[in-house]
């Protein structure tokens, strides 16, 4: 997956008047795979307030894909928000993961942009959190992706010309198909 060179940051923009996440199908009725449009912040925190009523949610693995600015730390700020996270949340860019924790949900939110190193996934106790109950969000996990599990939850975040977001959602398990709009 390529940087983009320029992409306006979600955070701020304001939603088209009258606008709401919209949602349609990708393919024919009976696939796992959604298609969104989000004209702002506004349907990103709606879309994360959503997410975040979904029981199924406490034990799922979800990749973010998306170019620099496209609004993945965004989605999972408002997810986490939504869950009860409370206090500042920081992206794990330097880090690599920042665990949380509210009502004994274990929430672990990876950043693999600056993962290098396959012997970082061992020393860092990765297997063990992945191994562990609990919801996995990470962004560029193609960084990482020898090592990872398979997602429940593909979410593809693309910047659109207007600086509205394309958001596809691919289910590719039970646990992911509980989790689609």
């Amino acid at each position: 997956m390529t940087t983009a060179q320029r992409h306006a940051p979600i955070v701020g923009s304001s939603p088209a008047a009258g606008a709401g996440p919209a949602t349609a199908p990708l393919a024919p009725a009976g696939t796992d795979a959604v298609q969104m449009i989000w004209h702002g912040e506004d349907d990103t925190r709606a879309f994360a307030h959503a997410l975040a009523r979904r029981p199924a949610l406490a034990n799922a693995f979800i990749e973010l894909h998306g170019d620099l600015g496209a609004g993945k730390t965004t989605l999972v700020r408002h997810l986490l928000r939504a869950l009860g996270v409370p206090g500042r949340i920081k992206s794990p860019t330097y880090a690599v993961v920042e665990p949380h924790e509210v009502a004994g949900l274990a929430i672990w939110h990876f950043d693999f942009y600056r993962f290098n190193d396959p012997r970082e996934w061992e020393d860092a106790g990765f297997r063990d959190l992945f191994a562990a109950a609990g919801l996995k969000i990470a962004e560029w996990p193609e960084k990482a992706a020898a090592f990872l599990p398979h997602a429940d939850l593909v979410v593809r975040i693309e910047v659109q010309p207007d600086d509205s977001r394309r958001v596809t959602l691919l289910a590719q398990t039970d646990t992911g198909r509980a989790l689609l709009p």
